[in-house]
C-alpha cells in the first residue's frame, strides 16, 4: 500500500473515533507507558522486558490464549542455526530445558510454551485483555495518541493510552491503521535485485509431472478439481498479490488413553481431496514423510506440517486474509479448519487411500490433554505472512546472503529463504495440460545474519511511537527467513525494551548500544 493512502487512512480512521465510542455500551480507558496489540510471542517478550524496566504495560490480546504459533502448535523449532538465538529468546528454550531435565528444548508440547510465556506475563506491571479486536486509532502528527478495541460483540470498548505501541500482531493491523508504509504479497525480482523473490516453479512439495487437473480427466469443460485457481503460470520472478499458504499446525498423540479420535466434520466433502487420490495413483511406494512433516514432540506427541504436493497447506485460499476484516478472517480460518479436520478423516476413513498411510494414521488422534477448551484443536492459524512494514531500511535476500550492510544490528536471522507455495495453476508440458504447486522456495540459510533496528521502526514522517517485531520491514523472499518464532521473541525483547529507553521520544532516535548490551547482540 502506498504511503499517500495510507495518510488519508489514518486521517478517516482519527475521524471515525468518536462514532466507534457510541457503538459500544461499555467504554473504559486506561493509559499506561506502552500497549502492546497482539498475542504473539513477540507479545509476551516485549511485555516482559518493558515491565522488567519498571514500565506499565497493557497487551491487548485477540486471541484466547498468549503465545502465537509457539503456543499453537510449533513445537518443531525452526531456525537454522540455535547460535543465532540470543537474549531472552535464548532464555526460553533453556527453560523449555528446565521443564524436561534438559539444558534446553527444541521440540515442545504446546503446554508445556504456554506455562512458560504465561509466567513471563506475571507481572504487576502487565495488565492483559484478551479477546478484543482493534477497531479505531486517535493519532497527532506522528504520534499514535490512542486505539480502541472491541470485543467480538461489540458490546464493550477499550481506549488504552500510551506513550508507545508495539504492534505484535502477525497481520501488522496497527502498523497499516496508524498510516504506516506496508506491503502485501511478492515484490517482482527486480524491485531488490533479489533472484528468489516473485513467482516460481520448485521439485519440492511438487505434483509429478503429468497430474490431470479436470474432474472428468482429459475433459476441460466438466471443470478443475478443487484447490486448482484458474490460470496459467506467470512469468518467472514476476510480483503480485499471494502470499504464500497457511496451515494449523497438528498436535497429536499416540498414547491411546491421551486420544480424541479423527471425526468426521458436519460438512466433509470427499471431493476437495480428489486432487490428492490423483497424487496417491502416481505414487507406487507412498510413504508418510511424502505427505505429511511428522515432528515426533515429548511424551508421545508430533508437530505435524504440511509437506508434498497436497497436505495440510490450503494452497491459494488466504490471498484476501492480509487486509480482510476479522469476520472474513474468521470464515477463513474455519475453511482452513474444516479442511484440515476432513483431511485427517479422509485418511483414516476413506478407501482409495493407501493401506500404508491409513494404518499409520489411524494409530494417532488429537491430543486430549492440549487444548483441552476445544477438543484438542489449537486457538492459532499458521500465518506465515500478511502485511509487512516498508521502512528506512528493508531487509531482502542481500541480508539472507550475508551481503547486507548493517550498522544497527540488534538481533540475528539465520534461517534458510522460506516460502511455501502460494497457489495451484495449470501448466503445459509435452503438448498436456497438467497441475502445479507455484511459489515454494527453499534457498540457503544456516549462517546468522544481522536485523537492523530501522527494519522494526517506522519511516519517521510517518510515526514515531511504534515499534514492529513480527511484520517487520523486509521483501517477500527475505520474511521467508526471518519469519521464525525465536526470531519474533528476539525481536519482542528489542522492541519492548526499546519503548522503555524511548519514553516520549521517538522511537527512532533510541540509542542502538544500549539494545545490543540488553539483548547481548555482538556487533561485527
Amino acid at each position: 500500500m502506498k504511503p499517500l493512502k495510507n495518510f488519508f487512512l489514518s486521517i478517516i480512521t482519527c475521524l471515525c473515533t468518536a462514532v466507534s465510542f457510541l457503538s459500544c455500551s461499555d467504554t473504559k480507558t486506561t493509559s499506561t507507558d506502552i500497549c502492546i496489540y497482539g498475542g504473539t510471542s513477540a507479545a509476551v517478550t516485549a511485555a516482559r522486558a518493558a515491565a522488567e524496566k519498571g514500565c506499565k504495560v497493557v497487551i491487548i490480546c485477540p486471541d484466547p490464549v498468549l503465545g502465537g504459533m509457539t503456543t499453537g502448535g510449533l513445537g518443531a523449532t525452526d531456525i537454522g542455526n540455535k547460535q543465532a538465538i540470543i537474549g531472552m529468546a535464548r532464555q526460553f528454550y533453556r527453560d523449555l530445558g528446565k521443564h524436561y531435565g534438559t539444558e534446553e528444548q527444541w521440540t515442545f508440547e504446546p503446554s508445556a510454551a504456554q506455562t512458560i510465556l504465561d509466567s513471563y506475563v506475571d507481572n504487576p506491571n502487565i495488565s492483559i485483555f484478551k479477546g478484543y479486536y482493534l477497531d479505531t486509532l486517535s493519532k497527532k502528527g506522528t504520534r499514535i495518541i490512542s486505539i480502541t478495541c472491541n470485543d467480538e460483540k461489540g458490546e464493550t470498548c477499550k481506549t488504552i493510552e500510551a506513550n508507545s505501541f508495539i504492534d505484535a500482531t502477525y497481520e501488522g493491523d496497527l502498523l497499516a491503521m496508524a498510516g504506516v508504509s506496508y506491503h502485501v504479497g511478492r515484490e517482482d525480482s527486480s524491485v531488490y535485485g533479489e533472484e528468489w523473490n516473485g513467482s516460481h516453479i520448485a521439485d519440492l512439495h511438487q505434483f509429478v509431472d503429468g497430474i490431470d487437473p479436470y474432474v472428468e480427466k482429459g475433459n476441460p469443460k466438466s471443470g478443475l478439481l478443487w484447490g486448482i485457481q484458474e490460470g496459467k503460470m506467470k512469468e518467472e520472478g514476476a510480483g503480485d498479490n499471494l502470499v504464500q499458504a497457511y496451515n494449523f499446525r497438528l498436535c497429536l498423540s499416540s498414547d491411546k488413553n491421551n486420544q480424541i479420535p479423527f471425526a468426521k466434520p458436519d460438512n466433509y466433502d470427499p471431493s476437495v481431496y480428489e486432487l490428492l487420490v490423483r497424487v496417491f495413483e502416481a505414487d507406487p511406494a507412498p510413504v508418510v514423510g511424502n505427505y505429511f512433516i511428522w515432528s515426533l514432540m515429548p511424551n508421545n506427541k508430533t508437530d505435524v506440517n504440511n509437506r508434498g504436493p497436497f497436505s495440510t497447506d490450503m494452497i491459494g485460499m488466504n490471498h484476501d486474509y492480509p487486509e480482510a476484516s476479522w469476520e472474513r478472517r474468521r470464515e477463513i480460518i474455519e475453511a482452513h479448519k474444516n479442511y484440515t479436520l476432513g483431511l485427517m478423516w479422509f485418511y483414516v476413513s476413506d478407501p482409495r487411500v493407501p493401506k500404508e498411510l491409513q494404518n499409520f494414521i489411524r494409530e494417532w488422534g488429537w491430543a486430549k490433554d492440549e487444548y483441552t477448551a476445544t477438543g484438542g484443536w489449537t486457538h492459532q492459524i499458521y500465518v506465515r505472512e500478511a502485511r509487512r512494514m516498508i521502512s528506512d531500511y528493508v531487509a531482502t535476500q542481500a541480508d539472507c546472503d550475508g551481503k547486507g550492510i548493517v550498522k544497527d544490528g540488534i538481533g540475528y536471522a539465520a534461517y534458510q529463504m522460506d516460502s511455501h507455495n502460494c497457489e495451484r495453476v495449470l501448466v503445459e508440458k509435452d503438448g498436456k495440460i497438467m497441475v502445479k504447486n507455484e511459489g515454494d522456495v527453499e534457498k540457503g540459510g544456516g549462517k546468522p545474519y544481522p536485523i537492523s533496528y530501522r527494519s522494526l521502526v517506522p519511516h519517521r514522517d510517518e510515526c514515531t511511537n511504534l515499534l514492529v517485531p513480527v511484520c517487520v520491514s523486509s521483501s517477500h523472499i527475505a520474511f521467508g527467513s526471518i519469519r521464525m518464532e525465536p526470531v519474533f521473541l528476539e525481536l519482542g525483547q528489542v522492541c519492548g525494551f526499546a519503548a522503555s529507553l524511548a519514553g516520549r521520544n521517538p522511537v527512532q532516535d533510541v540509542d542502538i548500544k544500549l539494545i545490543q548490551e540488553e539483548v547481548g547482540f555482538c556487533q561485527k
